[in-house]
């Protein structure tokens, strides 16, 4: 089963603001469950003028309690108990031509629900864009608009996994001996007693539509945080939007940090031993 989510938006700030706030787009008041970010790879082609950018970002978060209810514990592996989950997001900006594309996607729990989100931010074209500057200033945090367009695919894999093993099982039987392959069939039957009423097309369905409504408040929540960042750049700077993220890291775990108190935790954890 797969579901599609696309919806189109702007920012009312040129695309070289937009394309610096995303990469310091956390922390903010909008984002307080990312717990981290990390860049594993960036890399710029000289011949392209394209900067590459691999991150990943640890992010607090759970299985809706209602997706929990209607799956069996043993498929869902100890990430839904820890609270956390990692996503993968690839980057390409090019700022010559105007445009960076985004693609975002989950590390945990891909036997349940994968998504994988797809951004496109660019400038407008230059006949729109000489429409709106004229009369303005040359500030770029003060003129210009950047477009973006975001979609989402969610596939929900549930209960396909015992359907290609039992394929497998049937295909490795020698031609001609019909009676074995239905021995296959007649070995592994339909489980009952877990929520038999329902069909996996049909939870297949609930699953991915929980993931459409949390993606439609995410991403509502994501530009938010973005105007926040956005709004720091052209008040203050850079300097203003590091100072901002300071203390958003203080508000979400005090004056110490996360790095810290762990770092503590441990040691009091040695000495104790």
């Amino acid at each position: 089963m797969v579901k599609f989510y696309e919806s189109s938006f702007s920012y009312e700030y040129p695309f070289p603001a937009v394309s610096l706030a995303y990469f310091l787009r956390y922390p903010n008041p909008y984002a307080k469950h990312v717990l981290s970010t990390d860049v594993i790879d960036r890399h710029f082609d000289p011949g392209s003028q394209r900067l590459y950018t691999t991150r990943l970002h640890l992010k607090r978060s759970k299985l809706p309690s209602a997706v929990l209810k209607l799956m069996p514990k043993g498929i869902l592996g100890s990430s839904s108990d820890t609270g956390q989950s990692y996503i993968l997001e690839k980057s390409i900006v090019d700022v010559r031509e105007g445009w960076m594309t985004t693609e975002t996607k989950n590390l945990e729990w891909t036997g349940i629900l994968s998504v994988i989100e797809k951004q496109c931010y660019k400038r407008p074209s230059p006949a729109a864009a000489s429409g709106e500057s004229s009369g303005q200033g040359s500030d770029d945090t003060r003129q210009g608009r950047t477009e973006v367009v975001s979609s989402t695919t969610f596939v929900s894999r549930f209960g396909q996994s015992s359907t290609r093993t039992n394929r497998r099982k049937i295909e490795a039987v020698p031609s001609g001996k019909e009676t074995a392959a239905d021995n296959v069939l007649e070995d592994d039957p339909p489980r009952k007693g877990f929520l038999s009423s329902w069909s996996t097309s049909s939870l297949q369905r609930t699953i991915e539509m929980m993931g459409m409504r949390r993606t439609r408040d995410a991403l509502l929540k994501s530009k938010d945080g973005m105007n926040v960042v956005l709004g720091r750049l052209r008040s203050g700077g850079l300097v203003e939007v590091l100072e901002g993220m300071r203390r958003d890291r203080e508000t979400m775990y005090g004056p110490e940090g996360p790095w810290k108190r762990a770092w503590k935790h441990g040691n009091s954890i040695e000495d104790d031993e």
